[in-house]
C-alpha cells in the first residue's frame, strides 16, 4: 500500500466494523487508532490533524463533515474502507476490541486523565474552547509507555 488512509477510510472501516454509533465515540476510536498506530506500527494512520476540544481529541475534517450528527453510520461518512491495508486494520480492530465497548462518556472522559490532551491543553481552562493540535509525537511518547 503507498497511500495513507484518510480519516474518513478509517471512519468508515470503524462504523463498518462496530456499527452506528455518536459522533462523539467516532472521533475518539479515530484518535486513539491514530495513537496505537504510531506505538504498534511506528507511522501515522491517517494525515488528518487532532486537535485537543473541550470534550478530548477532535479530527476537524471529521468533525466539519459530521458536524450536526448525533449518531453516525458507515453511510454518514465518505470513506472507502478498503484504502485500509491488512495491518492497518489489525491497529483498528484491536483499538476496538478494547475501547469499542465503552461509551463516548467515558472514552471522553478518558483522554482528559491522558497526557496528550492535557498537554496540548496547558494554559486552556477545561471549560474553555481550544485548538490546539494533538501532535503524533505526543502521542507516541504517551501511549508508547503505557503498559498493554
Amino acid at each position: 500500500m503507498t497511500n495513507t488512509p484518510t480519516v474518513f477510510d478509517v471512519s468508515k472501516y470503524i462504523l463498518e466494523k462496530n456499527g452506528a454509533m455518536t459522533h462523539m465515540k467516532l472521533q475518539k476510536l479515530v484518535y486513539y487508532s491514530q495513537a496505537w498506530s504510531l506505538v504498534w506500527d511506528e507511522k501515522r494512520l491517517f494525515e488528518e490533524k487532532i486537535e485537543a476540544w473541550i470534550n478530548g481529541p477532535v479530527v476537524p475534517a471529521l468533525f466539519q463533515k459530521l458536524k450536526g450528527c448525533f449518531e453516525v453510520s458507515a453511510e454518514s461518512v465518505p470513506g472507502n474502507s478498503s484504502n485500509l491495508d491488512a495491518v492497518q486494520k489489525e491497529t483498528v480492530d484491536s483499538v476496538l476490541e478494547f475501547y469499542g465497548g465503552f461509551s463516548s462518556q467515558y472514552l471522553s472522559d478518558l483522554t482528559h486523565m491522558e497526557s496528550p490532551w492535557k498537554e496540548a491543553r496547558t494554559g486552556i481552562s477545561e471549560h474553555l474552547r481550544g485548538n490546539e493540535e494533538i501532535t503524533a509525537p505526543m502521542m507516541a511518547n504517551y501511549y508508547s509507555g503505557l503498559d498493554v
